[in-house]
C-alpha cells in the first residue's frame, strides 16, 4: 500500500480521563497533537473543574477544538444489554430529559465556536412499528434543535448495522444529521464489517474515531478494545478506504480501555502508526 492522504490527527478528551483543561493541554503536548474533540462536560464522560469558566478557558487553551461530544448521565456500558436499555434517546422514560441535555450541549457547542456535536443516539429498532416511529421522532427533534443553531448532529456508529443506520438517515432526511464513524464500535457491538460499512455511510460521514477492537467471542458480550493497529479493523485499509470515499476530516484517536499511563502509551503508538501510513 502506498502512502495515504495527509490529514490531521487529534485525540478525544475523555480518552485521557482529564478533569481540567491544563491537564488536557499537558497530555496533548506530551502526545505531540494540538487537535481535540472535547466533551461538553457531562458527568459520564467529563466533569470539568473549570465549570462556569469552561467555555472561555477552552477557547483560550493551547490546543484547537474540532468538535464537541455529549454523553448522557445514566448510560450504562456494563454489557451490550445494559446500554441498549439506557443509551441515547432509546428509553422513553429518559427521552425528554435527554433532549433537554442535548439542547444544553448544542448551546455549549456554539459557545465554544464549534458547529458539530457527537452523541450516541441509542439503539434504533430495525422493525417498523411504534418504537421505531418514536425513536425517529426523537432523532428528528434533536436534529431540529441542532439545526436552529447551525450545528450538525453526528450519530456515533455501533449500536445498529450500517444498513439500518443508512435507512434511518434516509427516512429522516435531515440535512444536518450525519455520522461519526467508529470502526471499533461496529466490532465491539458485533454489527458488521466497518470497512464495508464505509461504502453505505460514506456520503454522510462527518467525523471519524480511530479505535481498534476484536469482535465478541460469546454472544451477548462485548468484543475487546485493543491498541490501534493490533485489532480486527485493519487500520491501514480503513484509512485508505477513507481516502477512497472522499472523507477529508481529521482522524481522532479514541482509547477507552486501561489506565491513563497505558492509554497515553497506546495513543502515542497510534499517532506514530497513522503518521507512518501518511508519510
Amino acid at each position: 500500500m502506498g502512502s495515504l492522504k495527509r490529514r490531521e490527527i487529534g485525540v478525544c478528551s475523555w480518552s485521557l480521563q482529564v478533569t481540567n483543561l491544563p491537564q488536557l493541554a499537558g497530555y496533548c503536548e506530551q502526545l505531540g497533537v494540538d487537535l481535540v474533540q472535547i466533551a461538553c462536560g457531562d458527568p459520564h464522560h467529563a466533569a470539568w473543574e473549570e465549570n462556569e469558566t469552561f467555555v472561555d478557558a477552552a477557547k483560550s487553551a493551547p490546543f484547537r477544538l474540532s468538535s464537541a461530544m455529549i454523553g448522557f448521565p445514566g448510560e450504562d456500558y456494563t454489557t451490550p444489554a445494559t446500554i441498549q436499555q439506557t443509551g441515547g434517546f432509546g428509553n422513553p422514560k429518559t427521552r425528554e430529559e435527554r433532549i433537554e441535555t442535548f439542547r444544553w450541549a448544542v448551546e455549549r457547542t456554539v459557545a465554544l465556536g464549534l458547529d458539530k456535536v457527537l452523541c450516541h443516539g441509542g439503539f434504533m429498532p430495525e422493525s417498523d412499528g411504534p418504537e421505531r416511529d418514536q425513536m425517529l421522532a426523537a432523532l428528528r427533534q434533536a436534529a431540529g434543535i441542532a439545526a436552529e443553531k447551525g450545528v450538525t448532529l453526528m450519530l456515533e456508529t455501533g449500536q445498529e448495522t450500517a444498513s439500518c443506520l443508512r435507512r434511518t438517515l434516509d427516512e429522516l432526511g435531515e440535512k444536518n444529521l450525519k455520522v461519526n464513524f467508529d470502526p471499533a464500535n461496529m466490532l465491539l457491538y458485533n454489527m458488521g464489517n466497518p470497512i464495508e460499512a464505509l461504502d453505505l455511510l460514506g456520503p454522510d460521514i462527518a467525523g471519524v474515531h480511530l479505535k481498534d477492537a476484536h469482535p465478541p467471542t460469546t454472544a451477548g458480550e462485548w468484543g475487546a478494545e485493543v491498541p490501534l493497529g493490533t485489532g480486527s479493523v485493519d487500520i491501514p485499509r480503513f484509512v485508505a478506504k477513507l481516502d477512497e470515499i472522499g472523507f477529508e476530516g481529521p482522524l481522532l484517536i479514541e482509547r477507552e480501555a486501561g489506565d491513563v499511563p497505558s492509554r497515553l502509551k497506546d495513543i502515542k503508538a497510534g499517532i506514530e502508526l497513522l503518521r507512518g501510513l501518511m508519510a
